[in-house]
């Protein structure tokens, strides 16, 4: 039975192996954050064009609370409008791949849909639905929607007929087979899908807020920047970006638990290059 010093050291050995391998990226972001933080000082930049990292750090710190309320806003919006996106694109993807009628009546539409800019229809969506979460949801979706039913469309599309009739001799059943075979090959192609969608979300809740909002990281950046507060631009569009990064590494991490056996788990063989 595993002891409490041994589960610690377990983790801190863990934290050591993930310092080790993040260690040039870290390495890299100090230097920028340093030669960001002297440039400005040694050429005189003035602060309402670029500040300094420090600046950005302290007015952050000064409004934090008024920040993270937005934060929250728009994370709601992010996370909603991504997990129905998820939840519409993988069934309708299978959809497409089984039934020839969809793929070709729907499809064309689905793309005719990504076309059009996502900005321009934005106002529509505060027409029909108002000012609430509804409009920002539904643009989150539509963003995260179109990437995440092409690579799953693609991914279903990848197994081999060969290996399914093959699998059909064995006597398994249609449910079997695909829990077994079509949606294991598939994962791969899906979870493509799944991190492109997951880097466009945030983009998504903020172009929603733009459009039309009075809460959300989307509107405070807005206001600050009408206000020339640059700072607090800075530190609105770092935050923004580090819940962007949390979505697609949350993703990334249940890839990894889902499907370790694929090839793009495997770490890299430098010595084979």
């Amino acid at each position: 039975m595993p002891t409490a010093k041994g589960d610690a050291a377990s983790g801190s050995g863990r934290f050591a192996a993930w310092l080790r391998r993040r260690i040039g990226l870290i390495l890299v972001f100090v230097a920028l954050f340093l030669l960001w933080e002297y440039a400005v000082k040694i050429f005189g930049i003035k602060e309402y064009l670029l500040p300094p990292p420090t600046r950005i750090w302290t007015e952050f710190l000064k409004r934090w609370p008024t920040v993270m309320a937005g934060a929250w806003i728009t994370g709601q919006e992010i996370v909603g409008g991504y997990l129905l996106a998820v939840v519409v694109s993988i069934p309708l993807a299978l959809a497409v791949v089984r039934w020839r009628f969809v793929e070709e009546s729907l499809y064309p539409v689905i793309v005719f849909l990504q076309i059009i800019p996502k900005i321009a229809i934005a106002p529509l969506f505060i027409i029909w639905f108002g000012f609430g979460f509804g409009p920002k949801l539904l643009i989150v979706f539509l963003l995260c929607f179109f990437p995440i039913v092409v690579s799953s469309v693609a991914g279903f599309k990848s197994l081999d007929p060969d290996v399914m009739d093959f699998a059909r001799t064995t006597g398994a059943g249609g449910l079997r087979l695909f829990l077994k075979i079509r949606l294991p090959q598939a994962l791969p192609g899906i979870f493509t899908g799944l991190k492109v969608g997951a880097a466009l979300a945030a983009t998504a809740a903020v172009v929603a807020e733009f459009v039309a909002s009075d809460r959300g990281l989307g509107y405070l950046l807005q206001q600050y920047n009408g206000q020339l507060e640059t700072p607090m631009v800075f530190a609105t569009i770092v935050l923004l970006s580090i819940m962007g990064l949390v979505v697609y590494y949350a993703v990334e991490w249940l890839e990894r638990l889902v499907i370790p056996w694929h090839v793009s788990q495997r770490p890299n063989d430098v010595t084979g290059i």
